[in-house]
This record gives structure tokens, C-alpha cells and sequence, in this order.
């Protein structure tokens, strides 16, 4: 199985993954949160690649904007979140339906995720997982429609996941977030590490993506508000005593935002 990081925008990555020991000539893929249709055309051209079908992780507008360019070229079952902002969504999921695509060669399950949106969803199996804007590498989404205590407990779903699952998230982010996580925890070592190996990788132009979660439970902030030195550094931050993970939670998002 190969999954490839299309870059679009500024700092989005569309996720292409298909079977790249294939001898077909042409191979059918599975595209991931397409924003934008040109830069997936050129790959699928380069490549040799038919889309089988898209997973949308919610409805941002760089994560569902190339959709219908590329079903009038490549018409294909669309999977996403049960959700009234996008039209295109052929397969409704819910938290639990798993997914068979490439011949079962890949079987997805689906946890909802709310937060960053009300309608987000992840895609996963015991190696993968595809989280969209919910967790980043280092960080998390901006809290645009959820509650502090929603998108700590979405968090607290994918923390569970096993500690060597990759993380596709949808973003280069990892640099500024690790900036961020060294200033909430500036005793962590695996942070500067991190923040070391990602700044070699960028300096040579590569992806710091995927991560693995082993290293978002050591370095990630969001996924350590239960941690004493998070916890204190927010309740400095806030000049108050907190006295819940979610407290915790809403405070480092808060924070994050204005950093």
C-alpha cells in the first residue's frame, strides 16, 4: 500500500493512496479531503491512477473543493460524515460502519470526532488513521463549531488508538506546532527532538507527515492536558487553578490561538 501527500494551497496535503505493487497498468486509488482537483489531476495523470473513491473527513471548503471537479472526470461513491453542508456525500457514516475499498485490500472503521467541526469524522485501521483537522502532528484543529469538552473527548478517542498508528493529518503544521508544545512543556526533550528532526526535513523541502502516535502521546499538548506540567503551565498562563482535563484543554487551545 502506498499513500502519497498531494500539496495543495499553502500547507494542505490531499491524500492518495492506492496499491503500488499492482502490475495493472491502470490502478484504482482512494483520495483523501480533496480541496482542490488540479493538483490530484496531475498526480493521477503522472501516476496512472483511477479514482475508486473520496473520503471527506468534514466540510471545510479545502478539504471538499476539488469534489465535484473530479467526479465529473472520475465518477465515484464519495464517503463522509452524515452532514447538511455537503452535497456531494453518496455514502453517509456513522461512528462504528467500516469500509471495504482496493478489492479489500482496505478496510477502514469510522470514529466520529466532533470539535474542530460538528461533522467531523476519521477514517482508521490498526496502522493508519486519516484525522483530517482533528489532530495534527504536534497540535489540533482550531475550535470552530465544537465545545472545549467535545473536542477533548474526540481527542481522547484517538489517543487510544495503538501507540504505532500513523497519522495522516491534512496539514503542514508540525514546525509551528512544536513551537507551541515547547512553550507549554520547555522541559520535554522528545519535544526539542522532534522540533530538531522536523526543521531538518523542512530544510530539505520533505513532508513531516505521517507521524506515528507514540510520538503525539510525547510531544502533542493537546494530548497531555492530564499531565502535571501541562496542567501547570496552563494554570500560569490563566493566573487560576483548573481542575478538569477539559479545563485544561480549553485553555492550551485558547492559548494556542493567540500565539
Amino acid at each position: 500500500m502506498r499513500i502519497h501527500p498531494v500539496p495543495a494551497f499553502t500547507d494542505n496535503y490531499i491524500w492518495v493512496i492506492d496499491q503500488h505493487q499492482s502490475e495493472q497498468d491502470t490502478r484504482a486509488c482512494i483520495i483523501v479531503d480533496p480541496g482542490d482537483a488540479v493538483p490530484v489531476f496531475a498526480y493521477l495523470e503522472q501516476e496512472n491512477l483511477v479514482p475508486e473513491a473520496i473520503l471527506l473527513t468534514h466540510h471545510h471548503w479545502d478539504h471538499t473543493g476539488g469534489v465535484q471537479d473530479l467526479l465529473k472526470r472520475y465518477p465515484c461513491p464519495v464517503y463522509g460524515p452524515h452532514s447538511t453542508q455537503i452535497d456531494s456525500v453518496t455514502h453517509p457514516l456513522r461512528e462504528g460502519e467500516e469500509i471495504q475499498l482496493l478489492n479489500g485490500s482496505l478496510q477502514l472503521r469510522v470514529l466520529e470526532c466532533p470539535g474542530h467541526t460538528l461533522d467531523h469524522i476519521a477514517f482508521y485501521n490498526d496502522t493508519h488513521l486519516f484525522c483530517g483537522d482533528t489532530l495534527f502532528a504536534a497540535g489540533c484543529g482550531r475550535m470552530f463549531e465544537g465545545q472545549p469538552a467535545q473536542f477533548y473527548q474526540s481527542l481522547q478517542k484517538l489517543a487510544a488508538l495503538p501507540a504505532r498508528i500513523k497519522v495522516y493529518c491534512a496539514h503542514e503544521y508540525t514546525a509551528a506546532n512544536l513551537r507551541f508544545a515547547a512553550a507549554v512543556e520547555p522541559e520535554n526533550q522528545a519535544i526539542h527532538e522532534r522540533a530538531q528532526q522536523v526543521a531538518r526535513l523542512r530544510s530539505e523541502n520533505k513532508v513531516s507527515l505521517p507521524s506515528r502516535m507514540a510520538e503525539e502521546l510525547a510531544t502533542n499538548p493537546f494530548l497531555r492536558v492530564e499531565k502535571s506540567f501541562v496542567r501547570n503551565a496552563a494554570e500560569l498562563k490563566e493566573k487560576r487553578a483548573l481542575n478538569t482535563p477539559e479545563e485544561v484543554f480549553a485553555s492550551i487551545r485558547r492559548w494556542k490561538d493567540t500565539f
